[in-house]
């Protein structure tokens, strides 16, 4: 299977030989890719399971972890200052599915900034109705923030938000950078030149930095997020659905921190 070409940009960040593979299966539901650069390994959650699993080229996949609770924090970026920003929705507590059922105790979905070296959290976005994935620019002027709150109602957002990074810790501005159609965005993450991938039903979707859309990467089930990883840190790994898959490209993802 085979990107679709909707710009010309679009085949800059490919290569001849890229195609899609299909490198993990047997999930309920696979959720949330992270690479290890330091071990070559990608870990990502089965979250009906209530595992983690670890996958390497040697070894294939091994459980990672498994037996926790999980709360609703859903996605987390760590800027280069060593801040951690964090969305936090409430699809972990609205049913037994995806966490444990229960009342939210802070009534609000949203967007945080948390600073290890102090212990101070605060709130930089409290507009979203579900805040899910994120991911800075390369330079880290801009954040962009997926609302995808559409997955419990036909008429909710399925837009990625663009934010100025103010004074390296505060958020401004928030306007739509892209509407996204099948489906909603879940997980994204930048390239180096920074065009944006995120997941989009099908697929992966790539824009530009302007916000238009180059192209997509179709995937045979429905894509919740995706990484940069690998020696070149240009192989894109996508979790959709009951599989993990790989994409080799011709551009490597920023530095990510996460």
């Amino acid at each position: 299977m085979t990107a679709l070409i909707e710009d010309p940009r679009m085949e800059d960040l490919l290569l001849p030989s890229s195609r899609l593979e299909r490198i993990w299966s047997g999930a309920k539901w696979a959720e949330g890719a992270v690479y290890l650069r330091n071990e070559d390994a990608l870990v990502w959650s089965d979250i009906p399971n209530n595992r983690m699993l670890r996958w390497t080229e040697s070894e294939g996949s091994t459980v990672f972890r498994e037996g926790r609770r999980f709360n609703s924090p859903n996605d987390l970026v760590v800027k280069s200052d060593g801040t951690i920003w964090f969305t936090d929705p409430d699809y972990g507590i609205l049913s037994d599915y995806e966490g444990y059922m229960a009342p939210s105790e802070i009534g609000s979905n949203n967007v945080y900034r948390f600073d290890p070296a102090t212990g101070h959290i605060e709130i930089v976005a409290s507009d979203f109705e579900k805040p899910n994935g994120l991911a800075f620019s390369p330079c880290e002027t801009r954040l962009y923030i997926s609302d995808s709150s559409r997955s419990h109602d036909p008429k909710g957002r399925h837009h990625i938000r663009v934010f100025d990074v103010e004074n390296g810790r505060r958020l401004r501005s928030g306007s739509v950078f892209a509407e996204i159609e099948p489906g909603m965005p879940d997980g994204l993450r930048v390239d180096r030149r920074g065009h944006v991938f995120t997941s989009a039903g099908d697929g992966i979707a790539v824009y530009s930095p302007a916000g238009k859309r180059l192209g997509k990467i179709p995937v045979p089930e429905p894509a919740a997020n995706c990484c940069f990883g690998g020696p070149g840190g240009n192989t894109l790994f996508i979790a959709a659905t009951t599989s993990i898959y790989r994409i080799q490209l011709n551009i490597a993802g920023a530095p990510n921190r996460a």
